[in-house]
């Protein structure tokens, strides 16, 4: 059976484009993507872990996954950090749910300097979830786009509410927006991470706007699982 790479998706219905974490070939090796039910948007982008009724969900989905093949566990949305211990424990394979895994490394890459944090929302991104992924507060500075009109109806929206398309081009502008507060406000930054799994499509396009190396999920999943690249 051939290695893939195991998928848990939140249960949304806006389109996952080529390089969004839960599109299949925006990884360099196969992957299988596995949503779970009832764990929207609204349900996962908070200050704090899901509901234990949804640990469990995620747990269960990467364990089925596990069993099927999977090499590594992802996942499409970046707050799930909050429980990364509580999936990965006991896992024969490496888990991986957020590109905020990545902080300690860039961060000890680019000299320790601040990093910053391109999310979906920052009013939700406590920092608590900094220190799960391993910094303290003052290691980081975060930028969000919950106050994109077009990010927050498409992706933050409950499930019934969200856009059933957008266009690429306009989201890219909203996003670079948000990259360029985010360093407006903190130049110091040395490295963007990319926390949702919606933002890697742009990531050239931050990349290019800001000066900075930018990281996400998807270079998390080729660093863990090179095998099949």
């Amino acid at each position: 059976m051939a290695p893939f790479i195991g998928i848990l998706s939140l249960d949304t219905r806006f389109p996952r484009i080529p390089g969004d974490a839960g599109h299949p070939e925006s990884y360099h090796m196969p992957a299988r993507v596995r949503v779970v039910k009832g764990a929207g948007s609204t349900e996962i982008v908070r200050d704090g872990r899901p509901a234990p009724e949804l640990v469990t969900s995620f747990r269960r989905a990467a364990e089925e996954l596990v069993a099927e093949g999977a090499c590594l566990i992802t996942s499409t949305c970046g707050f799930l950090i909050s429980v990364q211990e509580d999936i990965a424990e006991g896992l024969s394979v490496p888990v991986c749910l957020s590109g905020l895994c990545l902080l300690p490394t860039v961060r000890l890459m680019m000299g320790k300097a601040p990093i910053g944090v391109l999310t979906a929302s920052a009013t939700s991104l406590g920092y608590g979830a900094v220190r799960a992924a391993g910094l303290a507060p003052d290691d980081v500075r975060i930028g969000g786009l919950e106050d994109s009109t077009l990010f927050s109806e498409t992706f933050l929206s409950r499930k019934d509410q969200q856009r059933e398309s957008f266009d690429r081009d306009e989201m890219e502008a909203e996003v670079i927006r948000g990259a360029m507060r985010l360093m407006a406000r903190a130049p110091e930054v040395a490295a963007i991470v990319l926390e949702c799994g919606n933002l890697p499509p742009y990531t050239t396009a931050i990349q290019e706007a800001t000066g900075r190396p930018v990281f996400s999920i998807l270079d998390a999943a080729r660093l863990v699982s090179p095998l099949a690249s």
